[in-house]
Order: C-alpha cells, then sequence, then structure tokens
C-alpha cells in the first residue's frame, strides 16, 4: 500500500474548489433544512423549516448547499472509496478561513442556501474534528453566517468536540457506510462498526437531553399494521440478519385493520445486536443546553453504500428499520455503488450502477417512516428483493390480495394508507370528504388518488371502477405495463399479445 499523496501546496482556490466539490458527490447525505430560523439586522443568512429547494447540476450535484469536502486526503484505505489513501489522486485542503470566505461569497451571490461540509481522515480523527469546528466556529461567530449548516461527524473522534459542534450546526450525519459490519471489515478494514455507531448514539442523547432541557417531550408514533392487522406483539429473531423483530398476528377483523395506533414498538437491532450494544454509559453528552442553545436542531442522518457488498434488499432495509428506531434519525440515505477502483471484491470497472434498486429502497423507506409498514412486512427472507419493475407498495398489496379491496367510503385512514395510489394528503381529503357525503371514483381522482395503481384495491359503494380478477399476477402485469383495464373485459380474457398479433 502506498503511504503518499499527491499535493500541490500553493494551489488557487478555484483550483481547490473544483477539486473537493467534485469528491463529495458522492455523498448523497445532502438534506434540506428542518430549521425555523429568521434572518436578523446582525447575522447574514436564514434558515426555513419548509427546506431547502434543490437544483442538480448536470452530474447529479446539489447545488443550493455549498457541498465540499475540507479535504480529500485520507488515512484510509477503504476500497470502494476514491479518496483513499493507494489512490494516486490530486489531492488539496481548505484552510478554515478558505470555508468561510466560500461560503460567505456563494452566500452573497445567491448561489446558494447553506454549507454542507464533510471530509477525509487528515491525520487523525481529532486532528480533522478540530478543523471542521475552527471553520465552524469562525463561520457563526466572525463571519456571523445564520444560514443551514450540515456537518459529517467523524468516527473516533473526542466526544467534547462533536457536543461543541452540534450546538453550532442544523444538522450532523455519521455515514454507515455498508450495512453489514462483515462487509466493512472486507472493504474498509481501518474503521469499525462500534465507532461508527458511537457517535451517532452520542449526537442521539444530545438532542434528547437538550430537547428535555427546553421542554419539548415528543414521542414517536408509528403505526404497526403487520400481516393486514393490528395484534399483539410477538419478538422473533431473524437467524441471516440477527435482528429482533416485531411480528404482528391478525386480532381484529377487515374491517377494522388499523382501530389503534400503536405507541409502543419492540426494538429492533442489527447483527449481533451492535447497534444497541452501545453502552448508555459511554454515550451522555454533557453540558447540554448552555447558553440556551439547540443540538443538532434538524437531527441526523446516515448514508449506506448499496451494491459494493452483497446484502439483500431484506438485509438493508430491516436495518435500516434498526436505525430509526434505536438512533431517532431524520433520514437514512442510499447511494448506489459506482465502481471506482479495481478490487476483487468490488463489482468489475464498468458495471452500471443499481440505480432502480435505490429509488425502491427510498420508495420503501418512505412507507416506513409516513405509511406505518414495518420491515418485516415488505421482504421476508424467502423473498429478499424488491421486485423493481413496481413500486414496494404496490408489491406488497398483490402479495397481500386478501385484505382487498377495502371500501373508500368506509376504511379509516390507516387502512387508505396501505392501497397504492393513495398517498397522506389524498387520504386526509377522503377522510375529511366522506363526511359530507357518499364518495365515488371521479371524487377520489380529484383528490389525488392515482386510479391506475388503485382501481385494483378499492370499492366506491361496495363496487369495484371495473369488473376485475383479483389474482397477484395479472395485476402485478397491468400494473408493470399500465395497461387501462377495459370496461367490457373482467380480466379473464386478458392475454398476452404476440408477434403474431399484427399479421393481418
Amino acid at each position: 500500500m502506498k503511504d503518499y499523496v499527491l499535493i500541490q501546496p500553493d494551489m488557487p482556490l478555484e483550483e481547490k474548489l473544483k477539486i473537493l466539490s467534485a469528491a463529495a458527490k458522492y455523498d448523497v447525505s445532502c438534506s434540506s433544512s428542518g430549521v425555523e430560523r429568521k434572518g436578523n439586522e446582525r447575522d447574514t443568512g436564514s434558515a426555513s423549516a419548509a427546506g431547502i429547494c434543490h437544483s442538480f447540476a448536470s452530474d447529479g450535484r446539489c447545488i443550493s448547499l455549498l457541498k465540499i469536502l475540507l479535504t480529500n486526503e485520507c488515512i484510509f484505505d477503504c476500497k470502494y472509496c476514491i479518496n483513499r489513501i493507494s489512490n494516486d489522486v490530486l489531492r488539496a485542503s481548505f484552510t478554515p478561513d478558505e470555508v468561510c470566505r466560500l461560503t460567505m461569497e456563494f452566500y452573497r451571490r445567491n448561489y446558494i442556501e447553506g454549507l454542507f461540509l464533510s471530509s477525509g481522515i487528515m491525520k487523525s480523527p481529532d486532528y480533522t474534528i478540530g478543523l471542521i469546528y475552527e471553520a465552524i466556529y469562525k463561520l457563526r461567530t466572525q463571519y456571523r453566517f445564520n444560514g443551514y449548516i450540515h456537518v459529517k461527524a467523524i468516527p473516533g473522534c473526542d466526544p467534547e468536540m462533536l457536543e461543541q459542534l452540534g450546538y453550532l450546526v442544523d444538522r450532523m450525519s455519521v455515514n454507515l457506510e455498508l450495512p453489514t459490519s462483515d462487509g466493512l471489515s472486507k472493504l474498509a478494514p481501518h474503521k469499525s462498526r462500534k465507532n461508527i455507531l458511537k457517535p451517532m448514539k452520542e449526537i442521539q442523547t444530545g438532542i434528547q437531553n437538550n430537547r428535555h432541557m427546553h421542554g419539548i417531550y415528543n414521542k414517536k408514533q408509528h403505526i404497526t399494521m403487520t400481516d393486514g392487522g393490528y395484534g399483539q406483539q410477538k419478538q422473533i429473531a431473524s437467524e441471516d440478519t440477527n435482528l429482533i423483530l416485531s411480528e404482528n398476528y391478525l386480532a381484529e377483523s377487515k374491517e377494522h385493520l388499523s382501530e389503534k395506533l400503536k405507541l409502543n414498538k419492540v426494538p429492533l437491532f442489527t447483527e449481533n445486536q451492535e447497534i444497541a450494544s452501545v453502552s448508555e454509559n459511554q454515550t451522555q453528552i454533557r453540558s447540554v443546553g448552555t447558553n440556551g442553545k439547540y443540538f443538532v436542531p434538524a437531527g441526523q442522518s446516515t448514508q449506506m453504500i448499496i451494491g459494493a457488498t452483497p446484502e439483500s434488499d431484506y438485509h438493508i432495509i430491516n436495518v435500516t428499520q434498526a436505525l430509526y428506531d434505536n438512533y431517532d434519525l431524520k433520514r437514512v440515505f442510499y447511494s448506489a455503488y459506482v465502481p471506482l477502483n479495481e478490487d476483487k471484491y468490488l463489482p468489475a470497472l464498468g458495471t452500471k450502477p443499481p440505480l432502480l434498486r435505490e429509488h425502491r429502497l427510498y420508495q420503501a423507506d418512505w412507507l416506513l417512516r409516513y405509511y406505518g409498514f414495518y420491515a418485516k412486512e415488505l421482504l421476508t427472507e424467502d423473498r429478499p428483493y424488491f421486485n423493481e419493475l413496481i413500486d414496494p407498495k404496490c408489491d406488497w398489496a398483490v402479495r397481500h390480495l386478501e385484505l382487498f379491496p377495502v371500501e373508500i367510503n368506509k376504511a379509516d385512514y390507516y387502512t387508505l394508507l396501505r392501497v397504492p395510489g393513495i398517498g397522506v394528503k389524498s387520504a386526509r381529503r377522503i377522510i375529511a370528504a366522506r363526511r359530507y357525503g357518499t364518495l365515488d371514483f371521479q371524487h377520489i381522482k380529484k383528490m389525488g388518488v392515482v386510479l391506475k395503481r388503485a382501481l385494483y384495491f378499492i370499492t366506491c359503494g361496495g363496487k369495484m371502477m371495473y369488473d376485475i380478477k383479483l389474482e397477484e399476477k395479472y395485476i402485478t402485469n397491468q400494473l408493470i405495463f399500465s395497461e387501462p383495464v377495459s370496461k367490457q373485459g373482467n380480466g379473464k380474457d386478458f392475454r398476452q399479445m404476440t408477434i403474431f398479433d399484427f399479421i393481418n
């Protein structure tokens, strides 16, 4: 392994920006603000709770945040990383003052609304986090920047430095890197799952303590509806992933599938219960709430690389569930692996990134966060991958046709959320509108329901839109090809079209 990097000491700032902004494009966990902070006469900038309006460059970079690395130097040799120490790439580093200058000049020109700052590991985690802290401290105090700041925490750094940084930024994130510790030890031997999880727990504890200090007590609510109903929860252990999952057994009738909202969930853990094994005594953040400040008010997030290691969607989505349950993450981001380095453990150069798989994981992630699904419902050990031809919600619905169709005029809110084509807004509109009369298909279409997906799973006034055969293969094909259902046919007369149909 090579122990040197190629550095140009007198590199112009413009050249540094070109190198370090390009190097940051592989980090996709660049999210909108989630905090509300108005501008004032003393400071420069503000932050909107509605989030930053993103635009994207031709190479996929988000350009409404100044997205840069402090340095692309790194002491580690992660096989998947373009900036690993063994790669002969041109290296550059910003000084803290250069980071401040770039942020202020870009903001004044209305190019950006905030800063996303990540970094390679230069010399040591403590040395690197010290430079990041100096840059952010100067930006907040000397340059009076009041805009949104998202910073990558450095695993292995001093917890006190991490705490002080948390009072200066809006969001922090620690990259999980890979879904399993086995993959991490194979592709990133200098990193460990424990070192990655420790700062995540420290950030979580700091956020919770700070909220309590400010009198904010909010219990996260999550809908429990596995196998179509609410009922008693039972702990089971998966042999392949060593995850403790919650399994619900059908305890209510089909008409009352989601009558109650479950507030207490069985905690989920990752392999060998690593995510839950970090000692609480090691994660207490000291001096929370100093000077009335908020600690990481926009929460924390993380990122997983998809496709560099052979984990299934089932494993990835269960790890995601565990992270949400045990670390109160705002988001888990998924990054389709782009082959950059040649290695026997990695996909060959030229292999296309699994972008569609990444998209389906994001859709499934949305179901976990907003639609009340559990990872155990979406995939099983026997069926460990999503059908990439249809979205995960449709995939779940066609595999649970015994729960459909549901009556639009009677189903409760949480049951409506389970119907493909019905989102959060349209479900709320349906609940509100049906107080004043019976709804039909035209009514719900105007409310935003996507009928080309929903029509297979709903009735209005006890009738389906068309006479449809409730059969998994038939509905799946219809959803894949988006073919309209004939008003005259009931699905039984449909057949696969062949080339001979075009002859005479």
